[in-house]
C-alpha cells in the first residue's frame, strides 16, 4: 500500500513539473501596439497577457480544486522547515496569487487555466481555510495569541475581497462567510507589528465593516492614525526603521487602495490624509527608475520585484493634469519587462527567489516560495479603469527626454527620509543612497545589517553584490577586524547634503574606536568619493567599486597611468567600471568571485585598500573615484583623472577639491 502510494505522488509530482516547464520561460509580448507605447509596445491588454502569463505558471500545479498553491522549495534560508509551517505556507500562495488573479476574474469571471475554472477554485480554496478536516485549514488567533504570518496573508485576502466581492464573497455560503468572518477578525481585531502590518489589520476590519459586520472602529482608527504618524514626507513613510519599497508596495499602495475601495466613503477625512501623501511621490519617486524603467536590487523582499510600480498605475485612480501619465506607464512597463523578458526569472513556472534568478543572499527566513507573488500587487493597477489616462497616454520617457541631459548629473534630496535619488544621463543610470544603522547582534532575521541595507548606494545597471569570504566587497568598506574577519561597515549616521555632496559618518560594529567620514559626490560618468579614517586604532580596510557580473564573454581587465595616478579599467561587454586611485591608498587589487552575484556565477570587483596609522588630530583623507561607461565606449584622460587639486584646510577642516571643468567640490563632514 505504501509503495502505491509513493508511486501516485511520484507521478503527481512528474505530472506538475512537466506541466511547469511546458510553460515559456520569458513573456512574449503578442501584437504590440507602438502607437500607443512606442518604447514597449505594451497596452494595457499586454499587461492583462502578463498576468495571465504568471497565473498561468501557478496553475500549472494545480490539477484539482483540492490542490494547494505550494510550489518547489527554493534555498535552505527559507521556510517551511517544520510540518506546522506548511498551512501558512499554502495560505501565502492562495492569498498572493490571487493578487494576479482579481483583475482577470473582474473581466472574466469564467477564466479558466490548466482545465480548472480559477474563481471556483479560489472559492473552494478559501473554503478550506475554515474547514477543520483540511490540512489546509488556519487555527483562529488565540486571545493571548500575537501577530503573525496569518494577519499578513489574511490582510492580503481581504484587500481582494474588497476588489472583487462579487467573484470571492458573494457567492459563499453563509455558513462559510461567518467562519471566515471569525477567523479573519480574530486576526485584524487584534495585535499588530509597529510597521506596515497595520495595514493588515485595517483591511481586515474594514471590508467586514463593509459587509454589515460589527467590527472594533476604535482599533481601526487607531492603527489608521498609527500608520500615518509613520509617514516622513516627500512619498516616504517610515517602515520602522527603515527607508526601502515598503513605502510603496505596502504604505502608499495600501493608502490609496484603501481610500478608493472604502476610505472615501468610511472615513473621508482619513482617506484625504492617505491621498495628499499618496501624491506628494509624484515628484521624486519616478526618479529612483532608470532611463528604460528599469528598477534598482535595494531592499530586503527584493524578490517582490515589480511589486515596487504599483505606485505607478494607481496614480490613474484620480486624472491629475501635472502627471505624466505616459512616462508613469512607461516606468511600470519597463520595470515588469525587466524580469517577465529575463530568462532566470521564472523556474519551474514559478518566479524564482532573487533578483533576476535565484539569489539566496538576497532572500529573507519569512520568505517561501510563493511569497514572490507578492509582487503580483503590480497587477492590481489593472483595476484602475481603462479610460483612466494611465492606460490612455501616450507612453513616453519622461524626464529622461526634456530634463535630464547628457553631460550632467541630476540629484534629489528627500530631506525628510535623508534619501537622495540621483540620475545619469550618461549612462540612463539610477542610484539611491538611503538609511541603514543595524548592528548584526539585533538584527535577529539577518536582513537590516546586510547588503541589503549596507552599501553606500544602489545603481539600477549594478545590482548589488554579497560581500565574500576572502574580504570581497562591492560598494563598501570592510574592515579587519579584532577577531581577523572581513566586517562590513553598516553603522551609518546621516551628517548632511549641500552642494552636491552626500555625507555620512560610520563605526565598525565592533570596535567604535574604528570610524569614517564619507562623502559621495555624484559626478556625470560616476562617483567622486572624498572619506576620512578618523579612527583613534590602527586599522586594516578596503572599499570597493561596484562588480561586474561575467555575461557572454570573459570580464577584461586593464591598467593605465594618468600621469603617475593607477587606473584599473574593468568590461564585461556590456559596461566598464574604472577605479582611480586619486590619494590616500596604498594599493589596489582586482577580484574574481563566485556565487556572490545576482546576474551570474562569477563576477569581478575593484578594490582599493589601506593600513592606516590613526593620528586622531589628523585624520587621514582618501580621494577615489568610481567611474563608468557603456563596454563600446573609450575613457578620455580627463574623464579618468577630473582632479585638479586637493586643499586640506585646517582650520575649517575642509577638503576642497577642484576640478578641470573648474567646479570646485567643498566637503564639509
Amino acid at each position: 500500500m505504501k509503495k502505491k502510494f509513493l508511486t501516485f505522488s511520484a507521478i503527481l509530482w512528474l505530472t506538475a513539473t512537466l506541466a511547469a516547464q511546458t510553460h515559456s520561460n520569458t513573456f512574449e509580448i503578442r501584437e504590440p501596439d507602438y502607437q500607443r507605447s512606442p518604447l514597449s509596445g505594451m497596452t494595457r491588454q499586454h499587461w492583462m497577457d502578463a498576468a495571465h502569463y504568471v497565473l498561468e505558471g501557478a496553475f500549472s500545479y494545480i490539477h484539482t480544486m483540492d490542490d494547494a498553491m505550494k510550489f518547489p522549495k527554493q534555498h535552505a534560508i527559507t521556510y517551511p522547515h517544520r510540518d506546522n509551517q506548511v498551512p501558512t505556507e499554502k495560505l501565502e500562495g492562495l492569498c498572493r496569487t490571487l493578487f494576479v488573479a482579481v483583475p482577470l476574474l473582474k473581466e472574466n469571471p469564467d477564466l479558466t487555466l490548466n482545465g480548472i475554472r480559477v474563481a471556483d477554485y479560489y472559492r473552494h480554496q478559501i473554503g478550506l481555510l475554515i474547514d477543520t478536516a483540511s490540512q489546509s485549514f488556519i487555527t483562529p488567533r488565540a486571545p493571548s495569541g500575537g501577530p503573525n504570518q496569518n494577519l499578513v496573508e489574511f490582510g492580503a485576502l481581504a484587500i481582494s475581497l474588497m476588489s472583487a466581492p462579487e467573484v470571492l464573497w458573494h457567492p459563499l455560503a453563509a455558513d462559510q462567510k461567518e467562519a471566515l468572518a471569525r477567523v479573519m477578525l480574530s486576526y485584524g481585531d487584534g495585535p499588530t507589528v509597529p510597521s506596515n502590518w497595520k495595514f493588515f489589520n485595517i483591511f481586515i476590519m474594514s471590508f467586514f465593516k463593509s459587509q454589515g459586520y460589527a467590527i472594533n472602529e476604535t482599533l481601526l482608527t487607531e492603527y489608521l492614525d498609527k500608520s500615518l504618524a509613520d509617514y516622513r514626507g516627500q512619498g516616504w513613510y517610515n517602515d520602522n526603521p527603515a527607508y526601502d519599497y515598503y513605502s510603496m508596495w505596502a504604505y502608499q499602495m495600501y493608502g490609496m487602495t484603501w481610500a478608493h475601495l472604502f476610505g472615501k466613503q468610511h472615513y473621508p477625512q482619513y482617506a484625504e490624509r492617505l491621498v495628499a501623501n499618496f501624491n506628494d511621490l509624484q515628484g521624486n519617486y519616478p526618479y529612483l527608475f532608470d532611463r528604460q524603467g528599469r528598477m534598482i536590487m535595494w531592499g530586503r523582499s527584493i524578490s517582490y520585484r515589480f511589486g515596487a510600480i504599483v505606485p505607478f498605475p494607481l496614480m490613474g485612480f484620480e486624472n491629475r493634469p501635472e502627471i505624466n501619465y505616459g512616462w508613469m506607464r512607461r516606468i511600470a512597463t519597463g520595470t515588469l519587462l525587466q524580469f517577465l523578458q529575463h530568462p532566470d526569472f521564472m523556474q519551474e513556472g514559478v518566479p524564482t527567489l532573487g533578483f533576476y534568478g535565484p539569489f539566496e543572499p538576497a532572500v529573507q527566513m519569512y520568505s517561501c516560495r510563493g511569497s514572490v507573488y507578492w509582487g503580483g500587487k503590480a497587477f492590481l493597477g489593472l483595476l484602475v479603469p481603462a479610460d483612466s489616462p494611465f492606460w490612455t497616454s501616450t507612453e513616453n520617457n519622461g524626464a529622461w527626454d526634456d530634463e535630464l541631459k547628457p553631460g550632467n548629473v541630476y540629484n534629489h534630496f528627500q530631506q525628510a527620509s535623508n534619501i537622495l535619488i540621483t540620475n545619469y544621463p550618461n549612462l540612463g543610470a539610477s542610484e539611491v543612497r538611503a538609511w541603514c544603522h543595524e548592528r548584526v547582534a539585533k538584527d535577529w532575521q539577518k536582513f537590516r545589517s546586510t547588503e541589503n541595507y549596507n552599501r553606500l548606494a544602489y545603481n539600477s545597471a549594478f545590482p548589488w553584490q554579497a560581500d565574500g569570504a576572502n574580504g570581497e566587497v562591492a560598494m563598501n568598506y570592510r574592515v579587519k577586524n579584532d577577531a581577523g574577519q572581513w566586517e562590513a561597515l553598516r553603522l551609518f549616521t546621516f551628517t548632511g547634503f549641500n552642494n552636491g555632496v552626500y555625507t555620512r559618518r560610520a563605526v565598525l560594529e565592533t570596535n567604535e574606536k574604528v570610524s569614517f567620514n564619507l562623502a559621495d559626490v555624484p559626478l556625470p560618468n560616476g562617483i567622486l568619493r572624498v572619506d576620512q579614517y578618523t579612527g583613534t586604532v590602527p586599522a586594516e580596510f578596503r572599499l570597493g567599486h561596484y562588480a561586474l557580473p561575467k555575461l557572454d564573454k570573459p570580464i577584461t581587465r586593464e591598467t593605465r597611468k594618468i600621469k603617475g595616478t593607477s587606473v584599473s579599467i574593468i568590461n564585461n561587454g556590456q559596461y566598464q567600471l574604472a577605479l582611480v586611485l586619486v590619494s590616500g591608498w596604498s594599493d589596489a587589487l582586482t577580484a574574481d568571485a563566485t556565487g556572490l552575484h545576482p546576474q551570474s556565477n562569477h563576477s569581478t570587483v575593484q578594490m582599493v585598500t589601506d593600513r592606516c596609522n590613526a593620528d586622531a588630530a589628523l585624520p587621514k583623507t582618501y580621494v577615489t573615484l568610481m567611474l563608468w561607461k557603456d563596454a563600446n565606449q573609450s575613457f578620455s584622460k580627463d574623464e579618468l583623472m577630473p582632479v585638479r587639486h586637493i586643499q586640506h584646510d585646517a582650520n575649517t577642516k575642509l577638503v576642497v577639491i577642484t576640478l578641470k571643468n573648474k567646479q570646485v567640490v567643498k566637503v564639509a563632514y
